[in-house]
């Protein structure tokens, strides 16, 4: 018995670094964050965030969320086939390959790979490459489970944004002028345990599995590694606003696929009604951000009060004194500043030390105070919205 456990824990591992997705994930960061620092580069002058910042903050949440999905998917024993899980690594690829985080969504993920192997049997009768019987038998309640439980994540993927941690990025506006945005993007790495068919695991209570797919009597236990991602652009509000109003309809959306896929175990069809409504329903939250962003005046762009902070790097003189960004600075060592140029310009007045006057988005001043040390930059890590960096740099080698 004991040999037994050591071989199915070693194959549950193992599992891990024979799933494609394991190795893809790693070089997704690296692509997503090269091409990121790059844009930063050309808007900014300068490297922002690090390359593998989508990831930041998200281990424990890769843990905490990897360890209730293991709980629930084996407790009650959902069981997956291997042409499942296969599948649906596949997708997560394609998907990322094609649109980066955008259809990282388990929405999409999960609600195409119900699609596929609802449709493959009738498809597997007019080919010859596969046998025909490739995939007969699928558990479709557990998927639309498992999708439930994914969209709850999501959810709370978006809930926790904060404003410091979104990327920047410059745009021009419908009047020709240029504004900021900010885009809000993260990657969880979400590892748990999934049961499939054939293994030394036998049933140890008489409801285990519940949800089987075939007559199996026994059973392994692997590592699925699944990549969700989020991705949204943030122009007319702060982040933790436009996060927030994407949270809480997808809370209402998980639970409502998550009562839909329980009640598929007494009725069969209402497996395709919560995938249908999870796809339906995401595209609806999508397509109403996106209305609610464009009707909204921008909120990083000139104003009389001051200059906008539109982002603050990380390690900073900026970052370590709390600056937020959308927080409003209107004078700098007690004068007036509306743009970049006299921020910086009034900085230098004073070579020791310096003060700002700062508004935040309840219009409530404080000061910020600090010594300028020798070394540090004079640009204290703080981004506000001007001309791309290398439009400005054509600028001055045509002047010259």
């Amino acid at each position: 018995m004991f040999e037994t456990g050591l071989i199915e824990a070693g194959k549950t591992i193992g599992s891990l670094f024979l799933n494609p997705l394991s190795y893809w994930l790693l070089l997704l960061g690296m692509i997503l964050g090269f091409k990121r620092v790059k844009k930063e580069r050309n808007h900014f002058g300068t490297k922002v965030f690090d390359v593998f910042s989508e990831f930041k903050n998200t281990w424990i949440l890769s843990v905490c969320f990897g360890l209730i999905l293991s709980i629930v998917m084996v407790g009650i024993g959902v069981v997956f086939s291997y042409e499942t899980v296969l599948v649906l690594s596949g997708i997560i690829i394609l998907f990322s390959l094609i649109a980066g985080l955008t259809l990282l969504s388990p929405a999409y993920t999960i609600g195409v790979l119900f699609f596929i192997l609802w449709l493959a049997p009738f498809i597997m009768e007019y080919q010859t490459f596969f046998t025909a019987d490739l995939f007969s038998e699928v558990n479709f309640t557990g998927i639309v489970i498992l999708l439930g439980l994914l969209l709850f994540i999501e959810g709370f993927l978006y809930f926790r944004v904060r404003r410091n941690e979104t990327f920047p990025e410059l745009s021009l506006s419908s009047r020709g002028g240029w504004i900021g945005q900010l885009r809000m993007k993260k990657i969880l790495f979400l590892p748990f345990l999934l049961v499939v068919p054939t293994g030394m695991i036998t049933p140890f209570a008489s409801f285990w599995p519940y949800f089987s797919v075939g007559d199996e009597q026994t059973f392994s236990i692997i590592i699925l590694p699944f990549v969700l991602g989020i991705e949204q652009v943030v122009r007319g509000t702060l982040p933790e606003l436009a996060a927030k109003r994407m949270a809480k309809p997808l809370f209402l959306l998980a639970s409502i696929v998550l009562v839909l896929g329980f009640l598929s175990m007494y009725v069969t069809w209402l497996t395709l009604l919560a995938i249908v409504f999870a796809v339906a329903g995401r595209e609806f939250i999508n397509f109403r951000y996106r209305s609610d962003e464009q009707n909204k005046k921008p909120y990083f762009c000139q104003t009389e009060k001051g200059i906008t902070v539109l982002s603050v790097i990380p390690g900073t003189p900026a970052s370590r004194l709390d600056i937020q960004v959308g927080e409003i600075i209107s004078k700098v060592n007690g004068i007036k500043i509306n743009s970049a140029d006299q921020f910086y310009e009034a900085l230098q007045e004073s070579r020791a030390s310096f003060k700002l006057d700062v508004l935040d988005e309840n219009g409530e001043l404080r000061f910020v105070q600090s010594v300028l040390y020798e070394g540090e930059h004079h640009e204290l890590g703080l981004l506000f919205v001007t001309a791309p960096h290398h439009q400005k740099s054509i600028q001055q080698v045509v002047g010259q």
